[in-house]
């Protein structure tokens, strides 16, 4: 219930504020262009409070799911999907008022269009250059190279022949990737066989690896293919052990730290819960560092707890530091992250399209809250500023698809129109409008059932 609450607290939170934004670079190119803008509400009706300034009521909604903008004039047909009930006499009234959006020339019309999705890249970009320029989490000791801590055995990891201690130096189109651009290459590439060069031993390997189908899902890992990652250079450390448990039945202290597994020097708890489910409960020799003193391995016996075996023990989480860096290369880097995360929201649309990629992995709105629970309980704070952002630029993106009802599709047709040097007839508007209207409902049941059928409850198996 905890997480349940979290996830819908932050899912509101977060659409929010993104469509608010939105409707504000829309409220803000309209007053600029000389628009009435009616109403800037956030959230929508019925109306809970607010004040007016000038012509503008500013106001508090009920339902707390973004907000919007009303500008005069704006639900004739083919600006909106307000088209039931606009007869002629007052479409010609609004023609004729300054102050009617659609009295505007179309190039202004288009901005206004294009405001809200610009709007949103803008808060992501913001968004990165505060977290870079104020926050930037680092660990306080990590591993820089893309190694590979271990291989699951059986695994497609370990068919395409990669060992613990590889480095990756190319992983299917990127070149010297990071462990997140390995992940992103995984999904882009579900169910296909990629390149894969490894350096080992001073030695440079060719080697291929198929990305398994699970890639498709958006919360797929390089550990679901068996590939653990190095990310830390020490041995794992043991904050507390449970007690009663295979780990204090040992002789397992907290302060201990993890030399080796059967031998096998692992560095994360990633790497070792990983292990130990391979080995399914098999008994383990533990060697421990207490003190910095070696200990006479200890055999430990693996107890399945918690869907998974475990020796039941608490890890030391990685310790984090900030790094702020200087504003230039803060907004070097936000710049980078957004460029490549659009880049990568375009590119899985494309694929889409192609039928290279499921349009099951994409999220709809129990996806997203999921997401934004699970950011909002992680530890640090970048995994809600990426989060945020990557959401703010896929609306703004999604916005910009040439589909009638969205801001894309209402500039496509002011583009035409402006070609045509005369306005399509109304009729084949609203036509054109309600069999997109039935489309997008459909298209958003669809994203509703996937996301539904994606929830715990209904999968055969949950991770350890």
């Amino acid at each position: 219930m905890h997480d349940f609450l979290v996830s819908v607290a932050a899912f509101i939170i977060l659409i929010g504020v993104m469509v608010v934004v939105h409707e504000f670079g829309h409220f803000l190119v309209a007053k600029l262009c000389g628009v009435r803008v009616e109403r800037f509400s956030i959230g929508f009706p019925p109306r809970l409070f607010g004040f007016r300034i000038g012509e503008t009521d500013y106001c508090i909604s009920a339902t707390p799911l973004g907000g919007y903008v009303k500008m005069t004039g704006e639900n004739m047909p083919g600006e909106n999907l307000s088209i039931e009930g606009a007869d002629q006499e007052n479409i010609e009234a609004q023609r004729v008022d300054p102050g009617a959006l659609t009295s505007h020339p179309r190039w202004q019309r288009i901005l206004i269009a294009l405001a809200g999705p610009a709007a949103n890249m803008a808060l992501a970009l913001v968004l990165m250059i505060w977290y870079f320029a104020l926050i930037n989490e680092v660990p306080s000791v990590q591993v820089k190279s893309t190694t590979v801590d271990w291989v699951v055995p059986g695994s497609q990891a370990a068919q395409g022949g990669l060992q613990p201690g590889d480095e990756i130096v190319r992983f299917a189109g990127a070149n010297h990737p990071t462990w997140d651009q390995v992940r992103i290459q995984s999904i882009l590439n579900a169910n296909q066989q990629v390149p894969v060069v490894v350096q080992r031993g001073g030695e440079t390997l060719n080697l291929s690896m198929h990305i398994p189908p699970s890639a498709k899902s958006s919360d797929f890992t390089p550990d679901d293919a068996g590939l653990l990652p190095k990310t830390m250079p020490g041995p794992i450390k043991v904050a507390q052990v449970e007690p009663d448990t295979p780990a204090a039945r040992s002789g397992m202290k907290g302060g201990d730290a993890i030399e080796s597994i059967n031998g096998i020097h692992l560095h994360s708890l990633e790497s070792l819960i990983a292990y130990l489910q391979a080995d399914a409960g098999k008994p383990v020799s533990v060697a421990l560092l207490r003190n910095g003193q070696s200990l006479p391995p200890v055999t430990v016996h693996p107890t399945y707890m918690q869907g998974g075996w475990k020796l039941g023990f608490d890890g030391v989480l990685p310790a984090l530091r900030q790094n702020p860096l200087p504003l230039a290369e803060a907004t070097s880097k936000a710049v980078s992250f957004c460029g490549s995360s659009s880049f990568l929201i375009v590119e899985v649309m494309e694929r889409i399209f192609v039928h290279k990629v499921s349009v099951s992995q994409l999220s709809g709105p129990i996806g997203i809250a999921q997401m934004a629970g699970q950011a909002a309980q992680m530890k640090g704070w970048f995994p809600k500023f990426e989060l945020a952002s990557e959401i703010s630029l896929n609306l703004g993106i999604l916005n910009l698809l040439p589909f009638p009802i969205l801001d894309g599709g209402m500039i496509l047709f002011l583009i035409i129109e402006s070609g045509l040097r005369h306005e399509i007839n109304l009729n084949v508007k609203e036509k054109i409008y309600q069999a997109a209207f039935v489309m997008l409902v459909a298209f958003f049941v669809f994203i509703i059932f996937n996301d539904v059928s994606k929830l715990p409850v209904f999968m055969q198996h949950g991770k350890p």
